[in-house]
């Protein structure tokens, strides 16, 4: 699918964004466009990539619609993996929110139309289902964007979807990471409430469905992978005991229960109750079509069938056991051991 094109990667060099590259130089594009604005982790790419010649790095952000603009000129495909993520940098920086994960989609909405992209795949986050912050309301805002762009695009071929993630193990900021280091530096490992759970997907995971989505898209539709759930207690008791096994060091400080940050919740939803009423799903995946679209009811999707009515969240959807969260953490390289 991607063979001889041009593709844009916006955030392309975070967690998710640089696995999308890694992924797609898979594929023999012709080109990648890697669109970031930090020029440290653009030089760190750069470094881990250099054998490829068919990368061009672009400082940028998606605040400025015009370099956007320029930036999607002769593009087919464009990733858009761009966002402020951090629950509490949200909440404490509303309008910094607001300026990237709304109007800065809005500006890749505008660019992709401008320059006749092929498909725009932009990626959410299941913080957008019943938001009760302002990084889940800005990323719900993104969704319906997306969709209707799809909708009153006019006479223009752009495809415009969505990728709805749950927690992204091992990415920048995320609680693997975070526990690993207050373990190995002998600090109690801080947990917010006992009593949290999340979907966890692993980075190739993440970025697999990304370009899944690509291929199943025909225009607004939103893609949600299947995944675990997990209890956050029992992950931050698993890296205790997998810490003391592989370097026989007891860890002492233990587990500190902190509280709730600002706009957490204790648990996460995937989808709906109302979602999944429309939604589709195969063995890996759910597929909701457009809720404003009238033309996607002639879309037929291979491989798909009827999602059963019940929403989807970390808090009722079946829990990994120690010993099978102990054999994820190892299988994606994220363990001590």
């Amino acid at each position: 699918m991607f063979e001889k094109k041009t593709i844009l990667v916006t955030g392309g060099t975070g967690s998710i964004g640089s696995e999308i590259v890694r992924q797609l130089l898979l594929q023999n594009p012709k080109s990648i466009r890697i669109f970031s604005r930090d020029e440290s982790k653009q030089f760190l790419l750069q470094q881990e990539l250099y054998e490829y010649e068919n990368i061009r790095y672009l400082i940028g952000d998606v605040r400025d619609k015009q370099r956007l603009l320029y930036a999607t000129e002769g593009v087919d495909y464009i990733f858009h993996a761009a966002a402020l993520k951090h629950v509490p940098a949200c909440e404490y920086n509303p309008f910094e929110a607001v300026k990237t994960n709304v109007i800065g989609v809005q500006n890749v909405i505008e660019a992709a139309l401008a320059n006749d992209v092929k498909k725009v795949i932009s990626i959410s986050t299941d913080k957008v289902v019943n938001p009760m912050n302002t990084m889940g309301a800005t990323k719900l805002l993104s969704e319906k964007l997306m969709s209707a762009a799809d909708y009153y695009k006019g006479a223009h071929k752009t495809v415009f979807a969505c990728v709805r993630f749950g927690n992204v193990m091992g990415s920048r900021g995320s609680v693997i990471p975070l526990f690993k280091e207050q373990i190995r530096s002998g600090k109690p490992i801080t947990l917010t409430d006992k009593r949290m759970t999340r979907f966890m997907m692993s980075i190739p995971q993440a970025a697999s469905l990304v370009l899944k989505a690509a291929e199943y898209a025909r225009g607004g539709e939103l893609f949600i992978l299947k995944m675990p759930s997990l209890n956050i207690l029992d992950l931050a008791e698993v890296l205790i005991e997998d810490y003391e096994t592989t370097y026989g060091i007891k860890f002492k400080p233990g587990i500190r229960e902190i509280g709730i940050r600002p706009g957490e919740k204790l648990y996460e939803e995937l989808m709906t109750l109302d979602e999944s009423a429309r939604a589709l799903c195969n063995d890996e995946m759910f597929l909701i079509p457009s809720s404003i679209n009238d033309k996607v009811k002639r879309y037929e999707y291979d491989g798909f069938v009827k999602a059963k009515y019940e929403e989807y969240s970390s808090l009722n959807a079946p829990k990994l056991n120690k010993k099978e969260i102990l054999e994820l953490l190892q299988r994606e390289g994220l363990s001590f051991s």
